[in-house]
């Protein structure tokens, strides 16, 4: 007659027989992010920016921001054309803006606020479910008494960074 012990192994070892015949696939990451076994690659196309008010380097640098977070949270290889990618990212910048927040008795604006949004499209090659299209946006605050051209560079760094992380987690976390 088999011990409670003996016949708890055999049904670990029948689960175990049975997951691994079943060719479960399982991504397991210390970021968080899920990425498909398969997937070696990512296309990131540059993203264009067609917002009204250009700053002539933001298409560079929230593109160079993607690409660094998908390197540096993922093991997937940037490729450089379009369609070797297992995962594609792609898009516009479509709103670049600065508009006064917290207007003061005098009617004058205390805080501006500089607005970044980019649509974007994601294509995942093996699960068509996890593909999107959508456009993210985030902003940053300043006070009005400082000089726009002295802080630009560091909000559009900050709001990148939070566009990458949204975007970054839409198509690789599935929040």
């Amino acid at each position: 007659m088999a011990t409670k012990f003996q016949t708890s192994r055999f049904l670990l070892a029948l689960f175990i027989s049975a997951v691994a015949l079943t060719g479960c696939r399982v991504s397991v990451s210390l970021t968080g992010s899920s990425i498909d076994a398969r997937a070696k690659t990512v296309y990131i196309q540059t993203f264009r920016n067609n917002s009204t008010l250009v700053n002539p380097t933001l298409s560079q640098q929230f593109t160079n921001a993607l690409k660094d977070r998908v390197q540096g949270q993922t093991p997937l290889t940037i490729v450089d054309v379009k369609g070797n990618g297992d995962y594609t990212l792609e898009g516009e910048i479509t709103g670049y803006s600065i508009n006064p927040v917290a207007i003061q008795g005098d009617e004058t604006a205390a805080m501006n606020r500089l607005t970044i949004t980019v649509r974007v499209r994601f294509h995942n090659k093996y699960d068509e479910n996890q593909d999107f299209e959508q456009s993210f946006s985030r902003y940053a605050d300043y006070s009005s008494s400082m000089n726009f051209t002295s802080v630009e560079s560091s909000l559009v760094d900050e709001i990148n960074e939070a566009l990458t992380e949204d975007i970054f987690n839409k198509a690789f976390v599935n929040w």
